[in-house]
């Protein structure tokens, strides 16, 4: 097999440090963001009003207020608690739907998310036949999505810009706009979820109450079907079964939230350190962003109707995500925001609180770190190959890197 020399690695390890910040960026008053699994607010909220906000994160919904008919948890909490509230879990949900001969998707009866629990067993969904475009998608970790929100479109649009030319044109994010429903259906560009279908906090809460939960808001008023059926003859609360309050705590909560720390005695090792350069080197960095900087104190986002906080604003993190769609050849073939040709891409996965996860991917379908990275292809085919050509002892150092996040 062919390894590497360092001349080689040197080179890499060049052209893809220009993947970190946006090259406008001045560094010299910037800080960093605090992190840590503290259960600490960031300093968006007061520490009081914090605590308040995760016991509504984490409150058990009922029948009576609203559950259902479809859903899939009964709390925020259920799918983001590891190892503190808004954190991973083991919890993966299903879409389903059809994709025709000219690799057109169409959603599944009632939508691409397949509800796993009903308060009626009349109710429950299934996956009907002639779906055979099916996948499971992992919860996602929001701690520290704040700051995600908090990242300007200008950034973003830059380090997709950089990409091609930094990986020869194999490499090109893709950064789509996607509706905030709180600034009556505004653009902007999408970073949460799998497929960077919200942009705002408020919409990403809103959502995720109806579509989880199957609570109504202000926001998302009207109930989900099952398998495209009316809920109506199971639906015992009036709709908006929210007023609108809980949604807005949930998008407090995570605001408020500290990013992922990392795992400070392995990161202090010689082996990760190393394992860290070599990250870079054979251009992880490129799509998976060690750095950005969030927009300043003061900036209007979410078409006007948020401004940033000085607990957010001017802040250095460090998600390792560019927070963009990429092929790499490991799509669901799902269309949600931004049409059919983002079937087969998925939002580069942010690897702060990785060491937290033991399900990888979109999927789950990952059990070792080495089988997440082998299954890159597509967009990231020579990233694989250059991690499959480092020396034994080079992969052990990048996975005691990768294990430290």
């Amino acid at each position: 097999m062919k390894r590497l020399s360092i001349v080689t690695i040197a080179a890499w390890a060049v052209a893809a440090a220009w993947a970190v910040l946006p090259r406008a960026v001045s560094t010299a008053e910037l800080t960093d963001a605090q992190t840590g699994f503290s259960g600490l607010t960031n300093g968006f909220l007061t520490q009081a009003e914090f605590d308040a906000a995760r016991v509504v994160f984490n409150e058990q919904e009922s029948i009576a207020d609203g559950l259902g008919p479809v859903y899939n948890a009964q709390s925020c909490g259920e799918c983001h608690q590891n190892p503190v509230s808004g954190g991973v879990s083991q919890i993966t949900e299903v879409r389903a739907g059809h994709t025709n001969i000219f690799w057109r998707f169409f959603d599944h009866p009632g939508g691409s998310l397949i509800h796993s629990r009903a308060i009626d067993a009349t109710a429950q969904e299934h996956v009907l036949a002639g779906n055979e475009t099916r996948s499971l998608r992992t919860s996602l970790n929001t701690l520290g999505d704040g700051f995600v929100e908090a990242i300007s479109n200008t950034t973003l649009q830059s380090i997709a810009a950089r990409q091609p030319a930094l990986s020869g044109g194999v490499i090109a994010g893709q950064a789509i706009g996607v509706p905030v429903n709180e600034a009556g259906g505004a653009l902007r560009i999408g970073r949460f979820g799998w497929k960077d279908q919200h942009a705002s906090l408020l919409s990403f809460a809103a959502d995720a109450y109806l579509n989880e939960m199957g609570i109504t808001s202000p926001l998302q008023p009207q109930e989900n079907t099952t398998n495209g059926r009316s809920v109506a003859p199971h639906d015992r609360v009036a709709d908006p079964e929210d007023d609108g309050d809980d949604v807005e705590t949930f998008a407090k909560f995570m605001r408020s939230t500290m990013p992922p720390s990392r795992d400070a005695d392995l990161a202090a090792t010689a082996e990760a350190q190393r394992g860290e350069q070599l990250f870079s080197a054979i251009g992880c960095n490129v799509c998976h962003v060690t750095s950005i900087t969030t927009a300043p104190a003061g900036t209007l986002v979410n078409g006007g109707e948020f401004v940033v906080p000085d607990a957010l604003g001017g802040k250095v993190i460090h998600p390792f995500s560019d927070f963009l769609l990429h092929d790499i050849g490991t799509g669901d073939g799902i269309v949600q925001n931004g049409g059919q040709a983002t079937a087969n891409k998925m939002r580069t996965a942010p690897l702060w609180g990785l060491r937290t996860h033991d399900r990888l991917m979109h999927d789950a379908a990952s059990l070792t770190l080495t089988n997440a990275i082998l299954r890159h292809d597509g967009e990231a085919y020579l990233t694989r190959a250059r991690f499959r050509n480092l020396t034994a002892d080079d992969q052990v150092a990048l996975l005691a890197f990768l294990s430290s996040l």
